[in-house]
């Protein structure tokens, strides 16, 4: 087995989506391009049996993986997900993804990702905790705070974090706040960690909008995905006067030409779970979604989401990718060609491993800052980051996925060039 890419990868899968962004910025690397098989195979990739015993004492099995793809630049930095459909090839991609995103906003990590093939809403809490205390154990030996650090992903929180930590501490007797996270702010979380993904989303979407010349101010915003990103996403523009006229979750898809009202919707979200019961909207069908008239649209929810087909339907002026990967190659050809300007991931939801690297940073000097210090630091941040590959997209006359990608990958390689081939 020459390398962890061995198996073709299908165009619309997660690693085939990242090997043709990967090929498109290639043109644009310059001598570094000759280190640029370095980005398509994974540095590092576990697989691990969980075994534990249920409640009914019962034995069952679950696979988990932790995959780093580039270590060039720092740590592996990337979060746990906790998903029945979660396979090697999707943590590939997202561990992939990790490492542009991290060299994107210039944080010095390199990418790594991690998740367990599981449905955790059939677990008791007490399943869950020994299904992540057993996976902890099982990647412990290369995860650390100077290693690999995990963080939240999809259907993980800060238990799930306090839990890795506390494991990976009794492991190595020590405390070692920094082997995680998005813990909880008395273990050494970080204030403004719990919404930072979704304020990155809506830093980036302040900044293009604003160069297009798009007024947030009465602007149209649909959100497909309204967990801690989509939602904190939609607060933010509507405190900024825009409307929420659309939002799809697990639970349904509902709509509202003037506006719905967050207040209530946010309400419902907590005490259901869910936005399907919102009484003040329409219902419908989830494929309609994309027909929604809109002038942003918010993809944040799992990847693989705008096809080429659902790419000629969507009649916004700008995308700004609250998810990993939601826009397959195709369709971001297709978005391209009709002008709709698309913010991609890798830096749009750039702020939570932002305020994640805050978060570490903290832990190792035992001194944390208030939220508003955070949320400045990250504004910043976001907004430095995205005038770089504005400049690079505008320079180069590329689309800003190719430009981030640019400038991302000029970072990596240089560090890999400069660091040389050991042994």
């Amino acid at each position: 087995m020459s390398s962890l890419s061995y198996v073709p990868p299908s165009a619309d899968s997660p690693w085939g989506t990242y090997l043709s962004q990967i090929d498109r910025v290639i043109p644009y690397l310059g001598p570094l391009a000759r280190w640029a098989e370095t980005l398509k195979r994974p540095k590092r990739a576990l697989i691990v049996d969980i075994p534990i015993e249920m409640d009914d004492g019962t034995v069952r099995h679950f696979e988990g993986f932790r995959v780093q793809h580039n270590l060039s630049r720092g740590p592996g930095k990337g979060g746990v997900r906790y998903h029945p459909d979660v396979t090697l090839e999707e943590v590939m991609a997202l561990a992939a993804w990790m490492t542009i995103k991290n060299a994107a906003v210039n944080l010095p990590f390199g990418g790594a990702k991690g998740g367990i093939r599981v449905d955790p809403k059939q677990l008791s809490m007490k399943e869950l905790e020994k299904i992540t205390r057993r996976y902890t154990s099982e990647i412990g030996l290369i995860i650390g705070p100077q290693q690999d650090i995990p963080a939240p992903d999809v259907n993980t929180n800060a238990q799930i974090m306090a839990w890795m930590m506390d494991t990976y501490s009794m492991n190595v007797g020590a405390t070692a706040t920094g082997v995680v996270t998005g813990k909880p702010i008395h273990l050494g979380g970080s204030l403004g960690r719990v919404k930072a993904t979704g304020r990155g989303v809506f830093v980036t979407g302040r900044e293009a909008a604003r160069r297009i010349g798009l007024n947030l101010d009465g602007a149209r915003v649909a959100v497909q995905g309204f967990g801690n990103v989509g939602s904190a996403a939609a607060e933010l523009f509507a405190g900024a006067g825009a409307k929420i006229v659309a939002v799809q979750d697990h639970t349904g898809t509902i709509v509202n030409a003037q506006g719905l009202d967050m207040a209530g919707l946010m309400e419902t979200l907590r005490r259901d779970g869910g936005i399907g019961g919102f009484a003040q909207a329409d219902r419908i069908d989830n494929e309609s979604f994309w027909d929604v008239d809109c002038d942003i649209l918010i993809p944040a929810a799992l990847e693989s989401q705008i096809t080429a087909e659902r790419a000629n339907r969507i009649r916004a002026r700008l995308v700004l990718e609250g998810a990993n990967g939601p826009t397959l190659p195709t369709a971001d050809d297709v978005l391209n060609e009709r002008g709709i300007l698309v913010v991609p991931d890798v830096i749009c939801n750039a702020g939570g491993v932002t305020v994640s690297y805050f978060e570490w940073v903290q832990d190792f000097s035992s001194f944390f800052w208030s939220e508003d210090e955070i949320n400045v630091r990250l504004d910043k941040i976001m907004v430095d980051a995205l005038k770089k590959i504005w400049e690079t997209s505008e320079r180069h006359r590329i689309p800003l996925r190719t430009a981030a990608f640019a400038v991302a990958c000029e970072r990596i390689l240089m560090a890999r060039q400069e660091r040389g081939l050991y042994p």
